[in-house]
Parts: C-alpha cells; sequence; structure tokens
C-alpha cells in the first residue's frame, strides 16, 4: 500500500470515533458542529498510540476534537500573519527568513494549531506560484534560508518536494532551507513507504544547501519506535534535525513530562529548539493555553533536570511584533526579550511588564 493510499484510512468523522470510546447523543451533535467548522483527521498509526481508557490521555487531548473547542475567546489569526502576507502563501516578517505555506493539509489535524482557520479547510493562503516565490526572494538579497511550511509540506508529492528543492538550493543567497513537520510523529510511513523521498533529501542536502527538519513534538509518548527509524534514516542523508514544543495544558505542563521529551529527544539525535507558548487562537486558547507565569514555572523547574544538550530551546512566544523569549521572573515583574523582531528597532530589546499571573499572552499585561 502507498503511503497516500494509506492515510485514506483515516478517521475523519465523530461517528467512526464511536467505536474507540463512548460519546454521548448530545457530545456527538455538538462535536459534528465543531468538525464541519474545523475537520477532524487522525492517521491509524496514531489512533495506535492513545489510550482510550484513560480520559486524560496526552494525545488524545491533542488530536480528538472536544466540546472545549465551542469556546471562542481569542482571534484566529494572533500573530498577524495576513500583514505578512507578500502574495498568495508566501510571508516576509522577519528579514533574513521568507516563509512557504505549500499546503493546507496534514497527516492528521492537530487540535490546538495556530493555523486553525485553514488548515483542512481553505486554499486561499497557500502558494500558487512558486516561480513567483523564487523571483521575491532572489530580488530580497537580505533572505537567506526559507521555511517551508503549511499545513505540512510532506503532504507534498515527492515530486513537488524535488522541485521546491531544486530551485531553491540554486538561489545564491540563500544558505539553507527548512520543512515543518509533525508526519514523522503522526505518519512514519510517508518516510519509510518512500524511498525516493529519503534518495531526494539526501542529494540536495548533500550536493547544495543544507536542509533543516524541525519536527513538531509534543509529548514522550509521540518518540516511537517508527519514529527513531525515519530520525535515523534523515540523519544518515545528511539532514539537521531540530523540534519544537508548544506549552499545553492537560498535555506537557509538568516538569517531570517536559523534562523526559526534551531528554528523549536529545536521546535520539534531534536537538530542542523552541518551546512555543501556546497562541491565544479561538477554540484553542481555552482548551490549551497556560498562563506565561505558570509556563515559566514549569520550564524552569524541568531544566533542572536537563542536561546542557537538553536544555538549549529558547522558551517564546510568536508575537504579532516578533519573537519574544520568556526570560524570567522578578519580585512583581516579568522579563521579557526580543528573539526576532518584525521593527528592527525591537531587535534584542529587553523589556520588563508588572506580573500578572493570569496573564497567557503580551497583550494581556496592557
Amino acid at each position: 500500500m502507498t503511503w497516500q493510499k494509506e492515510l485514506k484510512s483515516n478517521i475523519n468523522n465523530i461517528n467512526d470515533l464511536k467505536k474507540y470510546f463512548y460519546i454521548s447523543k448530545r457530545e456527538c451533535i455538538l462535536l459534528k458542529k465543531i468538525v464541519k467548522r474545523h475537520p477532524m483527521s487522525v492517521s491509524k498509526f496514531y489512533l495506535s498510540l492513545i489510550n482510550f481508557e484513560d480520559p486524560e490521555d496526552p494525545l488524545k487531548k491533542m488530536i480528538i476534537p472536544s466540546l472545549e473547542e465551542l469556546n471562542l475567546t481569542g482571534s484566529y489569526d494572533t500573530s498577524d500573519e495576513k500583514s505578512n502576507t507578500k502574495f498568495l502563501g508566501f510571508q516576509h516578517k522577519y528579514s533574513q527568513t521568507g516563509l512557504l505555506l505549500a499546503t493546507h493539509k496534514c497527516a492528521s489535524y492537530c487540535r490546538f494549531c495556530f493555523r486553525k482557520r485553514m488548515i483542512g479547510l481553505s486554499k486561499e493562503e497557500i502558494l500558487q506560484n512558486l516561480s513567483r516565490a523564487i523571483r521575491y526572494i532572489e530580488n530580497h538579497k537580505e533572505i537567506n534560508n526559507v521555511l517551508i511550511s503549511g499545513g505540512d509540506p510532506f503532504m507534498l508529492s515527492t515530486k513537488i518536494i524535488a522541485d521546491f528543492l531544486e530551485k531553491l538550493t540554486d538561489i545564491p543567497s540563500l544558505d539553507f532551507i527548512r520543512f515543518g513537520t509533525k508526519i514523522p510523529v503522526y505518519f512514519p510511513n510517508r518516510f519509510l513507504l518512500d524511498e525516493e523521498l529519503i534518495v531526494i533529501l539526501k542529494k540536495y542536502s548533500k550536493r547544495k544547501k543544507k536542509i533543516y527538519i524541525v519536527l513538531q513534538v509534543e509529548h514522550p509518548k509521540e518518540i516511537t519506535k517508527e519514529l527513531q527509524i525515519v530520525v535515523n534514516k534523515l540523519i544518515d542523508s545528511g539532514i539537521i534535525l531540530n523540534s519544537q514544543t508548544v506549552l499545553l495544558k492537560g498535555v506537557n505542563d509538568s516538569p517531570e513530562i517536559l523534562s523526559k521529551l526534551q531528554n528523549k529527544l536529545v536521546s535520539i539525535g534531534v536537538n530542542p529548539y523552541y518551546i512555543f507558548q501556546c497562541r491565544p487562537v479561538k477554540r484553542v486558547k481555552n482548551s490549551f493555553q497556560l498562563p506565561l507565569y505558570k509556563g515559566y514555572k514549569i520550564i524552569e523547574e524541568a531544566k533542572k533536570m536537563l542536561n546542557g544538550h537538553s536544555k538549549r530551546f529558547k522558551y517564546v512566544m510568536s508575537h504579532k511584533t516578533g519573537k519574544i523569549e520568556i526570560l524570567g521572573i522578578m519580585n512583581d515583574e516579568i522579563y521579557f526579550k526580543y528573539h526576532q523582531a518584525k521593527d528592527k528597532k525591537n531587535s534584542s530589546r529587553f523589556f520588563k511588564k508588572k506580573l500578572i499571573k493570569s496573564a497567557g499572552w503580551l497583550d494581556d499585561f496592557d
């Protein structure tokens, strides 16, 4: 079976979920309304990792729709991606980085997705013209790296991925190319059943530009033997692997879980990169966001259980003004620093706010 055919067996409706756990009639009606607005899709592989006898199973929380998604507190574009869009599917927020939104599809749909407004729904923000993006990058020499995201770019055919790499690696001003993905976690057979994909990645990474893959991993249970095989294949192909994690209420919001996750990632050859504050996205904020005060405390406790390599990550929030690192808390103040800034005047700016223990986002302090 090809990986494309295997994905067609994903669980994508509430009636099929009833085979795995009890759903009341009322819940069924409401969940169907949610799924109509924000599609559900779960690979059979990821489904097999969930303990449905545990109502608090962290993987279940991340992938199965819940009634908390009825809460509309927040915004659908918390990082103001609209203002950074230069044309369909191409964003340029930070001077050195170009962002390509290559697809609106994923192998499974995270319920905490910050692009919930578009994932699985609309192609209105997806790149339609790669040549136009190439011209833009060539004309903006300050761009030295490109991030290919979406959706998940490895939902594209291997032929299309090869086309992206062929054109991007020919641009002299680019130093490296990144892919953001959770497919090795959700659906490792994308890499295990398609040897041509590995060959393509190896070809371009070893002969032209260095390729980075940023894995999205939220919980130690996601580090399966299948993921480890994929990681080994990618490392052998010359790919550099980083990880990013969203801090999520009820999923990884304990020092023990977070430290175990980071240590396991390092043990399999993946470099910790970012831990993100969950964005205040509609139908996400209420379910998953922790206050910054609590998040900082959890992360600092976790660091006590980490070695130098496993605590190289930065705790950040992707605010509309930039990527802001949460540095520390002293007395009744919380300290921040711009790790990256949309406006150059904010680059590396250090600032503080009066501590509000319930605040989950920078705007909550105003």
